[in-house]
């Protein structure tokens, strides 16, 4: 129990000399840095892409029904790489039986587009001929039967239907060529994003790669200063585990110390108030032995106040001589020297850890140093030479795009103007037919013979007439270009678009025939897999298959590092020499100090002091007046009554000089009472932090250094393996994520399929769907004409019909 609460005490002096030491505000450097934390990874910029005015696919339904009903076979992959590959399995017959069996739909298609082209203009020149005849309804003639309202009012309204439907597709031409003309526009602007954002991609994943290998650089290097400095991190960590015992002796050194101060002072002040006061009772003696003996004498009656009047007033102060002693004693003991030499001790534990660990270091940083060399080398493992090489592809064709962009703006200019010419003359058709719908039943009368036909009715059929010559003028052109665009359109569409959706179309790209100059051959990678792990925004090394050229676990490997720095710091012995910090010499003369402290006793010197304190000669002055009053001679009286005043004079005189000195010198003495019994208490506790600091040293300092070091190493390797481990999961799953080349894929393929072809397959359907309808328009429309144009010849049965007229024939219009 006594020994805890010396323990305690050792406690509380150490934290009131952390109060009264002044403390350093620089802060060390850390003796186990935190794990590393790499910046993320750079990525590039993107453009985006131009948005169009409005949706160019609003016949995607009708256009794709209408293919895959002409084109119902599957993507032909086999055919398509067997034609890649030229193999001589299949011979050039065979190739084109397969071609012509699969383009079936589309030959059936193109031999009535043919037919169409020769037929049209061949019936037109003979319907001129015949009319001109006065065949085919050139004679201007028409029979009145009962049923003619009725066929004209049929006729009528499937021209009217016939020229409705004509005006919804030659509307839908006007639509699609004006998306063309935007998607033209935009086109190569478009283009140009999608490559400047693949070309940005390519060009970051070196970016990457170097990051990486530089935050390899960063981290490589910290160690090796770590490492290098190990003398200073690891040897203060030993000496700040060292030091806490030591510090735990400087309290009580500094109490000691203190007491001993205290002490001297007090016994200074002692020896200079002890003579003054011994002087002052000496000549107080004397007064006192004065009047002692004129009053022994005197002739006065009951002279007894010789006794009274006469007292001790000697002091002794022996025993505080040895005490006295004692504290020149401890005033020559330096415990600041032996402090002294114990924080000398403390301080030179960096060097010398320093000095212990300089060769090994050197190894260890010869290994770090390979280390960084081996990451080094992913640069030149990774084959970045093919994105140098795409690049630098993606770059020529920007140039390129830019070059021909001005060429490709005039000639979508010249494509603009054909193809609004093509929808005008269509509409032109269109027009003709609504102003002969129009104008014919305006100045139509069921009353009025065939040959008194009004003009506005005659228009009408005029109008009629000149549809049906501007069809078989224009249409077999027109059915020209909707063939040439058929072809182009539908095959893109089935030959490319569908298959791309699909993904038939990588599958295809995937043969071998079409890899035979590609540099991503001799990764073994497929660009359908490569597309599939874009669509996921896999990194770089997952989607070209990295892991199977490049050892990644082999360069990251650090655990060859860490066994040897392991070995090298459990090899490695610091021993530090061993240090007396309080010789048994030292400690001898404390304990002299201690026991002859204890040993003061102020009892006998406090009660002289008391006894001179007690001492009160108002009293024998009063017994004086007293006696006085009882004497008979006047002059004894007198002389008795001045011995009285006499005495009070001098209690007057002791009270003002010799008990201010006695208070002075009781205090003095108290006090050195309480210092003394004090020291012996602090030596003891001097002794104790000393042995217990003694004993710290040589039990724990081996241990210590032990596990510091052991942390030490474990602390750097942590931080080495955890950048390994980061480096590795960052190539490994962040470097080229390449979700913007999927992006940039689908793009095209937007801009290609969804958008261009879309809108190309839109106009040919359009104009197709027109030129089919032409041909019931010329039927009907001639047939009609013949009812609201003015005949030449007037019909015998006309009287006869209007006499005995059918009950429909007078329907007005």
């Amino acid at each position: 129990m006594q020994s805890s609460v010396r323990r305690q005490m050792i406690g509380l002096f150490s934290v009131m000399l952390l109060f009264l030491c002044p403390c350093k505000s620089t802060e060390p450097k850390a003796f186990c840095p935190a794990s590393p934390t790499p910046q993320g990874l750079e990525g590039p910029g993107y453009w985006p892409g131009q948005r169009l005015s409005f949706d160019g696919a609003f016949m995607s339904s009708i256009v794709h029904s209408f293919l895959q009903s002409v084109q119902p076979h599957p993507f032909p992959k086999e055919l398509v790489v067997s034609v890649i590959e030229n193999t001589r399995t299949i011979t050039q017959e065979e190739t084109i039986k397969k071609v012509l069996t699969y383009e079936t739909g589309l030959l059936v298609c193109v031999a009535i587009g043919i037919i169409y082209i020769i037929l049209v203009p061949l019936i037109g020149l003979c319907f001129a001929c015949c009319r001109c005849c006065g065949n085919c309804g050139g004679r201007m003639y028409q029979k009145q039967t009962s049923n003619t309202q009725c066929k004209r009012r049929t006729f009528y309204w499937v021209t009217v239907l016939i020229t409705v439907f004509m005006l919804a597709g030659n509307v839908c031409m006007f639509l699609s060529n004006s998306y063309t003309g935007e998607i033209v526009r935009a086109s190569s602007g478009d283009v140009n994003n999608i490559l400047e954002n693949l070309q940005s991609y390519f060009n970051t994943v070196p970016k990457q790669i170097d990051q990486v290998i530089n935050e390899s650089s960063v981290t490589v290097d910290n160690i090796s200063q770590d490492i290098n400095d190990t003398g200073h991190l690891l040897g203060t960590e030993i000496k700040k585990h060292l030091e806490g015992p030591f510090q735990m002796t400087l309290g009580p050194v500094w109490l000691l110390e203190q007491l001993i101060n205290i002490t001297d002072t007090l016994l200074r002040r002692l020896n200079k108030t002890q003579p003054e006061l011994q002087s002052n009772l000496t000549v107080l003696q004397g007064k006192l032995s004065n009047v002692t003996q004129k009053l022994s004498n005197s002739s006065c009656q009951d002279n007894h106040f010789s006794l009274n009047c006469s007292v001790d007033l000697n002091l002794t102060l022996s025993n505080l001589s040895e005490l006295s002693s004692c504290v020149v004693q401890a005033r020559k003991i330096d415990l600041n020297k032996q402090i002294k030499e114990g924080q000398e001790y403390l301080e030179s534990i960096p060097q010398r850890v320093t000095n212990e660990t300089r060769d090994r270091v050197q190894g260890i940083m010869m290994q770090l140093q390979g280390i960084k060399t081996d990451i080094s080398k992913l640069t030149n493992k990774v084959p970045l030479n093919i994105l140098s090489d795409i690049s630098d592809v993606l770059g020529n064709a920007q140039r390129n795009i830019s070059t021909y962009t001005p060429y490709i703006n005039k000639g979508e200019q010249i494509r603009g103007i054909v193809a609004v010419i093509l929808c005008c003359l269509i509409l032109l058709v269109v027009v003709c037919n609504f102003l002969g719908l129009l104008l014919g039943p305006a100045g139509l009368k069921s009353n009025v013979s065939p040959s008194e036909r009004s003009s506005t009715a005659n228009c009408g059929g005029v109008c009629l007439m000149a549809g049906v010559g501007f069809s078989f003028l224009f249409s077999w052109v027109f059915m020209i270009v909707v063939v040439i665009l058929f072809i182009v359109g539908a095959n893109t569409y089935t030959l490319i678009c569908v298959p791309w959706q699909t993904g038939q179309l990588f599958q295809v790209i995937d043969t071998p025939a079409a890899f035979q100059v590609s540099q991503l051959s001799q990764l073994n990678v497929s660009v359908s897999d490569i597309y599939n792990d874009c669509h996921h925004n896999k990194s770089l090394w997952i989607t070209l298959h990295l892991g199977n050229i490049i050892d990644l676990g082999d360069i990251l490997n650090v655990s060859k590092f860490t066994v040897n720095v392991h070995d090298e710091f459990e090899d490695m012995i610091i021993t530090f020499p061993n240090i007396t910090l309080l010789s048994p010499e030292i400690q001898s003369q404390l304990r002299n100090v201690s026991s002859t402290a204890s040993s003061v006793n102020v009892t006998s010197i406090i009660q002289e002091i008391n006894a001179i304190s007690k001492q009160n000669l108002n009293v024998t002055a009063d017994e004086l007046d007293d006696l006085a009053n009882n004497q008979p001679n006047d002059t004894i009286k007198a002389s008795l009554q001045k011995d009285a005043n006499y005495l009070r004079s001098l209690q007057t005189w002791i009270e003002a000089i010799i008990n201010p000195l006695v208070c002075e010198l009781n205090s003095t003495i108290n006090n050195i009472s309480v210092i003394a019994s004090r020291i012996n208490g602090t030596v003891e506790n001097v002794l104790e932090a000393f042995s217990y600091a003694q004993s710290f040293f040589n039990d724990n300092t081996t241990e210590i250094v032990k596990s510091k070091t052991r942390r030490f190493v474990n602390c750097h390797i942590e931080f080495i393996t955890t950048f390994a481990e980061w480096a590795n999961k960052t190539i490994t799953d962040q470097v080229g994520a390449c979700g913007p080349v999927a992006s940039a894929v689908d793009e095209i393929n937007q801009l290609i399929c969804t958008q261009l072809v879309e809108s190309l397959n839109a106009f040919w359907f359009s104009l197709g769907w027109c030129l089919i309808f032409l041909i019931p328009s010329i039927i009907f429309s001639v047939k009609l004409a013949k009812h609201y144009r003015r005949m030449k010849h007037t019909d015998l049965n006309e009287n006869l019909i209007m006499m005995n007229p059918v009950p429909r024939a007078n329907i007005k219009m």
